[in-house]
Formats: C-alpha cells, sequence, structure tokens
C-alpha cells in the first residue's frame, strides 16, 4: 500500500470536520454564559477573581459578566454591556473592576474578539514559582510559541497602568502566563474557553511532571504543525460544544436530584 503525505490526511480532515463538526448557534450571551459554566465545571473559578469579556457590536463596548457573581452561577442575562470607562449601557449591576486591563489588549488587538483571565490552580501554582510553560508534550501544544509570559506582577489590575504592562507582554500571542497572578487566553469566545482549558491542562502537566526532572521541549516543527492542527476552528467549536453538553447533562442530574 503506498504512503500518502500527512499534508493528505490534513486536508481530508478539515473538509471532513467542516462537514460533520457544525457548531451550535447561540447569541453572545449564551456563549458566554456556556463559557463560564465550563470554566466553573473545569475547576477554574476563584471566587469572583476571574472575568470574562467579549467585544459587543456596538463599537468601544463590551459585554461582560455583572460582578458579584461566580462562573457556575452565571446565566445569559447575567451579561452588561458596558463601555469604555465601564460605564453600564445595557443591563443592571457593575463590572468587574479588574476588567478594566481587558480595554486596553482590545485596544492593542483589533483582533481579539474575547478574553478570558482566571486563577485557576496548577496555573496559579506554576507562576507563584515564576515559570513560564514549556511545551514538552503534544496536547501542550496550542501553545506552542504562542504563550507570553509576564515574568513581573503590576498588582492588582483596576487601573490603567496594568492594561498597559499586559496587553504589551502579550504582544501577537494568544495566551500569557502572568507571574505571580493567573492566566489570559483571547481569540471568539470559543477558543478563549478552548485555550483557558487547555492551559490550565498544561501547567497542571508540567508541575507534575516536573518531579521526573527536566522537561525536554518538543522538536519546533511538529509543534508548530499540531499547534496549527489543534487550533482548527472545527474541534475548537466542537470541543466547545462538546464541553456545553457536559454543562447541561450536568443540570439535568441536578434538577432530577432528589432534594
Amino acid at each position: 500500500m503506498d504512503l500518502r503525505s500527512k499534508e493528505y490526511f490534513d486536508d481530508r480532515a478539515t473538509r471532513e470536520m467542516k462537514e460533520h463538526l457544525k457548531p451550535q448557534q447561540r447569541s453572545i450571551q449564551e456563549q458566554l454564559a456556556y463559557a463560564c459554566r465550563i470554566l466553573a465545571m473545569t475547576g477554574q473559578e476563584a471566587g469572583l477573581a476571574g472575568q470574562i469579556s467579549a467585544r459587543s457590536e456596538r463599537p468601544d463596548a463590551y459585554w461582560t459578566l455583572r460582578f458579584g457573581l461566580g462562573f457556575d452561577e452565571a446565566t445569559a442575562g447575567d451579561f452588561i454591556e458596558v463601555d469604555r470607562d465601564l460605564n453600564t449601557l445595557t443591563g443592571s449591576g457593575m463590572a468587574n473592576p479588574a476588567t478594566r486591563f481587558h480595554l486596553w489588549v482590545y485596544e492593542a488587538r483589533p483582533d481579539i474578539q474575547s478574553i478570558i483571565h482566571t486563577h485557576s490552580p496548577w496555573v496559579s501554582a506554576l507562576v507563584a514559582a515564576r515559570q513560564p510553560l514549556i511545551v514538552s508534550q503534544m496536547d501542550m501544544t496550542p501553545f506552542h510559541n504562542d504563550c507570553a509570559f509576564l515574568s513581573e506582577w503590576p498588582g492588582v489590575p483596576i487601573a490603567d497602568h496594568e492594561g498597559v504592562v499586559i496587553s504589551a507582554a502579550l504582544g501577537k500571542k494568544r495566551s500569557i502566563l502572568l507571574a505571580h497572578h493567573g492566566q489570559l487566553t483571547t481569540g471568539n469566545i470559543q477558543e478563549a474557553t478552548y485555550l483557558c482549558v487547555y492551559l490550565e491542562r498544561a501547567a497542571r502537566m508540567q508541575v507534575r511532571a516536573r518531579v521526573f526532572g527536566p522537561l525536554e521541549p518538543l522538536d519546533d516543527a511538529l509543534a508548530s504543525e499540531a499547534h496549527d492542527y489543534l487550533l482548527k476552528p472545527s474541534i475548537v467549536n466542537g470541543t466547545f460544544d462538546y464541553w456545553c453538553r457536559q454543562v447541561d447533562s450536568m443540570r439535568e442530574k441536578q434538577v432530577d436530584s432528589p432534594r
């Protein structure tokens, strides 16, 4: 049997995924609510410390979870639209004051449609030790040459200075580890969620693998290939929809369980 190139299989898989993995249509608020529930389901919540936001169709406006709610209780009706100074335009309530640094990231990166910031457990352990990510296993490759590292903590990000520092450190990458702080992932809502979940897994893997000795980064060419493959929109959207079904299943079990 003749050997066919990897490009042949890549092209075929891409075509078939576009045909068979059709993303579910949801409003921005519904997507954000599911993203919050996914983050809670995967252990990303840390009280009120995390934030999620997405650009609005209105210029210079953003949707975010109203302050005071945890990721695990977010619904589509809990998202408010705010302007560049975090004044509420649509809905009731206030934005998390720490969301201010998101505005600087959006300003620097017109391609970014959504931002997620968490203090997840394994990422927090990694950045407490002031360690950048070492891409040493296949599931880490969405971050190959695509995860920045801010080595100094600029303080609680409720003012403009922190936004300037974080947006500059992110540069053109999708994700960033913030020393002594947490993580930030970007993209559209589905991609930012996908990266947030997998960055926490990558941090967990790195912390655990360290006990066996120094980590060996993956071959650059192979890691770049895997990066592009695992970030295909069909894979990202299909994974997001799978997690949404998990969220729905958990809700159904909670409703059906005896009180």
